[in-house]
């Protein structure tokens, strides 16, 4: 018998991975928003399927690039934050659970405005990418801070729309 109690860490830190649909450690709120429900149906159908099968393996793709699209959208939006001045409110701002609250019910609207004004006229979302409730959150944030306005402005500066859905500049926002 093995008495290391750091023999299952590897099995639970998978483990943990797996149902960590927002690489987030220990985010309970990973089957709040619909965004959530389809990656955690994806793992779901893959968890069913023969793992040497071709069903399997495409599955499987699919998941880990909705992951990493995810991980690049947080990216773009914690480095506007820092560069607004917000190094160590950053993770805070973007951290969203299902505890989590609009301030004002009033700026919901306009919350909603400049999230689709960041999709529309900025590259911060790629383009297939269907708005997120978790951001709808931070604008609300951002418009109580007062800074909406100026996130917007240095999302369309890094991250501007061009013609043909390129991507926008990959410098994350550096001042210029």
């Amino acid at each position: 018998s093995n008495n290391n109690p750091y023999t299952s860490f590897g099995a639970t830190l998978a483990r943990d991975e797996e149902q960590n649909l927002w690489s987030t450690p220990h985010d309970v709120t990973h089957t709040e928003a619909d965004d959530d429900r389809v990656l955690y149906n994806m793992i779901v159908v893959r968890n069913q399927l023969d793992k040497d099968s071709e069903e399997w393996q495409k599955l499987n793709y699919d998941i880990y690039t909705l992951r990493q699209t995810r991980k690049e959208v947080r990216s773009r939006w914690k480095h506007i934050l820092e560069d607004l001045g917000f190094q160590k409110e950053a993770d805070s701002l973007l951290s969203v659970t299902k505890l989590s609250i609009i301030s004002d019910s009033q700026n919901m609207s306009k919350a909603r405005d400049i999230l689709l004004k960041l999709s529309e006229e900025t590259n911060i979302f790629p383009t297939s990418w269907e708005l997120s409730e978790r951001y709808l959150f931070v604008v609300d944030r951002l418009i109580a801070l007062d800074a909406a306005d100026e996130f917007f402005r240095m999302a369309s500066t890094a991250y501007p729309k061009r013609p043909g859905g390129d991507r926008g500049d990959e410098s994350h926002g550096t001042p210029q």
